[in-house]
């Protein structure tokens, strides 16, 4: 049975999951790449990094971007969240700022679902910080809807 996912319910699925699948437009083709990212829920936005390449370039032309978080246990029990939103990235201050609060929520994540340490998520965010690598964008959560099933 399908079931239609409630706002907060959605939210959820999204704030407790650190991979998901980007989605964006290039000269009029659709792309779908998955990511890593954190949902900051104080400032509604998915916060990301990425090299200079092919998804930057094309996410500054056109900001308009969905993002799909898949949750599956088998083929008749599943959560699925689709978002939509605005790319926008971020400079100076601001990306150092996001940057840590992604470090701390992917490290918080990780150590609860997955009982591991990651000590390479702090040297990521430091040498990020230090060297100005990666680049982070945010993605401005506009709407959220979500699907199940379970039978």
């Amino acid at each position: 049975m399908y079931t239609n996912l409630d706002e907060n319910a959605s939210l959820k699925i999204l704030k407790n999951d650190y991979l998901g699948h980007l989605s964006y437009i290039y000269q009029n083709r659709p792309f779908v790449v998955p990511i890593t990212y954190h949902y900051d829920a104080e400032r509604n936005v998915i916060i990301c990094y990425s090299a200079e390449g092919h998804k930057m370039n094309a996410m500054r032309k056109n900001n308009e971007v969905a993002f799909n978080i898949v949750d599956v246990d088998g083929l008749t029990n599943w959560k699925s969240v689709m978002v939509h939103g605005k790319f926008e990235q971020l400079f100076g201050s601001d990306a150092k700022s996001y940057l840590h609060v992604f470090s701390l929520g992917i490290k918080t994540l990780i150590a609860e679902k997955e009982l591991k340490e990651l000590s390479f998520i702090s040297e990521f965010s430091s040498k990020a910080i230090n060297e100005n690598i990666p680049m982070i964008f945010i993605i401005k959560v506009e709407e959220v809807t979500g699907k199940m099933r379970k039978d």
